[in-house]
């Protein structure tokens, strides 16, 4: 049996990269990398920024903030109507407003399934509403995730919105690697992975 700390090691070895993504590149996507509770986190630009500093740091589990599937008919998938009936409305994947951000995402999603790297999609506002963080009080939600425990560029300056939304996608990650979350939606047209309700200081 592998003791507890062969067990701690193997948590610590996770690599996390959680995404804000943008719908063009002309708009800044946030990027967050987590590990063993450090954070780097930057904003980012073209596809080609995004993948490859994704890649450069072969991540374990790769979470990003836009729909990662397409409805099979109408404009709704089962996870977009599920997540509205729990309370967490997000906007469907076939909305005009949407589509040039799903379609980068669904590029994007390939191109590290292509390399083997798990891909799940977050909502982190979702996220913070399933855990009792404020949603859109950008200074409060840093201090929590300093609250968390979480360490390096967050201690540093004042994160951007893009940049705590992509912090806030790889905590939600971390948290369901640890078996704290649940899946929304089903198989058919992918799933929205969001935290099980909790207070977050109890994390």
């Amino acid at each position: 049996m592998k003791s507890q700390k062969d067990r701690a090691k193997k948590l610590q070895e996770h690599v996390i990269v959680g995404i804000d993504l943008a719908g063009k590149a002309i708009n800044p996507t946030g990027w967050a990398l987590l590990r063993d509770k450090q954070v780097q986190a930057c904003q980012l630009f073209t596809t080609e920024e995004i993948l490859a500093k994704t890649l450069d740091c072969s991540p374990t589990l790769v979470a990003i903030d836009a729909p990662l599937a397409l409805p099979k008919k109408n404009i709704m998938r089962e996870a977009d109507r599920q997540m509205h009936k729990l309370g967490y409305p997000v906007f469907p994947p076939r909305f005009q407003s949407m589509k040039s951000l799903t379609l980068r995402a669904l590029r994007i999603a390939k191109k590290l399934k292509d390399r083997n790297i798990h891909v799940i999609e977050v909502h982190p506002t979702s996220t913070r509403k399933a855990l009792g963080i404020p949603t859109k009080n950008w200074e409060r939600i840093q201090e929590i995730l300093l609250q968390l425990g979480c360490k390096g560029d967050i201690e540093k300056r004042t994160l951007t919105p893009h940049e705590i939304d992509a912090i806030t996608a790889a905590f939600t990650a971390d948290l369901h690697i640890n078996g704290k979350t649940k899946l929304v939606g089903d198989p058919k047209e992918g799933y929205i992975v969001i935290p099980l309700k909790n207070d977050w200081k109890r994390l």
